[in-house]
């Protein structure tokens, strides 16, 4: 009896042990303003125009043994577009850009994660749906650690960047050749929940 009870014990202990470590998940946390969308594209060749989107929202998913099982899902406020500049950012919203009365959302949905030299550095394959148009984007992301926080509470942060093509989103306002590029630069600290 003893010997069988030890047997069951052992089996049940093995399976277990050998079950897949779940990954944690992960609210991005934007009200602590620890997160930031930001874009930036030339002004007609000559300089920058840098800007934000002042609201989002999101969560993933994150296991340090098992990057390549992450998921990503993000909702973007398009109205929230933010220049620095009052008219500027009026004509952001307008149809000619963004077409925030039409489509006040944005949202990011990942597809896959492709493993760079290590399991710090990976890029996030995913569907970016943005001015009622979707398309796959790839997100080259390096981790910046991750820990406990002075509240007790986990949180693991992250930053990536990546390029889109206006025209590829259906956005019409052309500035010439050298606008036609937004780059994407992602900072992402999420809040283990």
């Amino acid at each position: 009896m003893l010997k069988k009870s030890l047997l069951a014990l052992a089996v049940s202990s093995i399976g277990i042990m050998s079950l897949p470590t779940l990954a944690n998940t992960y609210e991005i946390d934007t009200k602590g303003a620890h997160a930031s969308i930001n874009f930036a594209v030339k002004h007609l060749g000559y300089s920058w125009l840098t800007g934000r989107f002042d609201t989002f929202s999101g969560q993933f998913t994150y296991d340090p043994a098992k990057p390549e099982a992450s998921t990503v899902n993000v909702t973007i406020d398009t109205t929230s577009v933010n220049s620095n500049h009052a008219e500027r950012d009026k004509h952001l919203r307008s149809p000619d850009f963004l077409n925030v009365e039409k489509f006040p959302k944005a949202t990011f949905v990942s597809t896959k994660i492709v493993l760079d030299d290590d399991n710090d550095e990976f890029n996030i394959v995913g569907d970016l749906t943005l001015n009622g148009v979707t398309k796959s984007i790839t997100i080259e992301v390096d981790k910046v650690g991750e820990g406990k926080d002075p509240w007790g509470g986990y949180r693991a942060g992250f930053e990536g960047e990546t390029e889109i093509n206006m025209k590829d989103f259906n956005i019409k306002m052309d500035l010439g050749p050298a606008s036609q590029t937004v780059k994407l630069e992602l900072h992402v600290e999420g809040i283990k929940k």
